[in-house]
């Protein structure tokens, strides 16, 4: 089911978190990722051909900032009951195969996406040196079937903003993607 991001308030506190990094099996917490200039937040999961169709730019995204003082991290909050190859084992598989340049967090409780009101994979959080929210939508343009270029536009936009010290005053369009598989509990 195709769902739109909801809306998040400009200058929103990015909410904390200590969740287990299936890459590294440690756990990792939002003070752990934070960058110096900015973080980056995204909601994804293994098995969603939206987020299938950018992976490799995430991947560019994150190798192209975090040098200049971004933190990036991934999130997934699916419940594996639903979407077993959401799981943590296979997670630590696809972050491999991929290539990730950032932790992949498991969000077994689905608190965190509740907390951020993360509603679809991908979905994406622009947060300041401070942890203040500066965007929350879209990657760019791209989706899978249409011929738009998979670059990270939207975002790349926002860091490149933060980087020259400016406030970044741009539209936020929607991400939008599958729906997050929640727990019958979650609501």
């Amino acid at each position: 089911m195709l769902v739109q991001s909801n809306p998040l308030v400009k200058g929103t506190q990015a909410p904390d978190f200590n969740l287990l990094d299936t890459v590294s099996d440690k756990m990792v917490s939002l003070q752990d990722v934070r960058g110096e200039k900015g973080t980056v937040i995204m909601f994804i999961c293994n098995h969603c051909p939206f987020v299938l169709h950018v992976n490799d730019e995430l991947v560019r995204l994150a190798k192209d900032y975090q040098d200049k003082g971004f933190g990036f991290v991934a999130i997934s909050s699916n419940d594996v009951n639903y979407v077993p190859q959401d799981g943590p084992q296979y997670m630590k598989q696809h972050a491999a195969a991929i290539g990730y340049p950032f932790p992949y967090l498991y969000d077994e409780t689905q608190e965190v996406a509740q907390k951020y009101d993360a509603v679809c994979t991908p979905d994406f959080y622009v947060f300041d040196a401070d942890l203040k929210s500066v965007y929350h939508g879209k990657l760019d343009d791209s989706r899978p079937g249409r011929r738009n270029p998979v670059d990270g536009q939207a975002i790349r936009t926002v860091l490149d903003t933060l980087l020259q010290g400016e406030e970044y005053t741009g539209s936020e369009l929607p991400s939008i993607g599958c729906s997050i598989k929640w727990k019958s509990s979650a609501f």
